[in-house]
């Protein structure tokens, strides 16, 4: 018992370091697997670099999307869609008003819980990589809302607890204690979001240790 309080002690004061280092949205990678995923990208991208169209950017994440992918694999899918979108205005708010429409037409079941996860999600993701003064068609977007709508229409979902805490460790509101703690529950039976949360909670406590 003392051991699962003091590793979860960790976990909370590495996700707090992490959110000082960097919006956790972005600056994350989420481990996939072998699974599909739009083109890697990094953090440094710049229109124009290697070879991928900009203008395919709302089709290929929708594709993506649509094949029922996992919680895990539509955050990072919209974390990668999040840097190539920075890098076009008009590209960045078309993906996000697609989605949005996507979610208002959905049925409030399981598969409409993941059309609000994914607008949810990438609405707060813009917000954490879009800069001040930048546009921003996800400003006055209450991303987190539309997640815990999604939370509450798929039932439990740790991967989605998951993302949840990462909103809410910077966010203006939402406990991201109570996700977390969910998350980790779930992750038992859930070897990639096991994996993911070390290497998230690894990171951040390898930073202290530094500083």
């Amino acid at each position: 018992m003392k051991l699962r309080l003091f590793s979860l002690a960790a976990v909370m004061l590495g996700l707090t370091t992490y959110a000082m280092a960097g919006p956790p949205l972005i600056c994350h990678p989420v481990a996939i697997g072998q699974a599909k995923s739009l083109p890697w990208v990094d953090l440094n991208y710049h229109k124009g670099d290697g070879s991928y169209d900009l203008q395919n950017l709302t089709r290929d994440t929708l594709a993506i999307l649509d094949a029922n992918a996992p919680v895990l694999v539509r955050m990072e899918t919209l974390r990668r869609a999040t840097i190539y979108a920075h890098q076009d205005p008009q590209v960045a708010k078309e993906l996000l008003t697609r989605l949005h429409a996507r979610a208002v037409n959905s049925a409030d079941d399981k598969l409409g819980a993941l059309a609000w996860f994914d607008v949810g999600y990438l609405a707060e993701t813009y917000k954490q990589w879009m800069g001040r003064g930048e546009p921003n068609p996800a400003a006055g977007l209450d991303g987190y809302s539309w997640v815990s709508k999604a939370i509450s229409l798929r039932g439990e979902d740790p991967e989605m607890e998951y993302a949840a805490a990462l909103i809410a460790l910077t966010g203006p509101k939402g406990d991201y204690h109570e996700h977390y703690e969910k998350a980790m529950a779930g992750s038992k039976n859930d070897p990639l979001l096991a994996q993911n949360m070390a290497s998230f909670s690894g990171q951040t406590i390898a930073e202290m240790q530094v500083k």
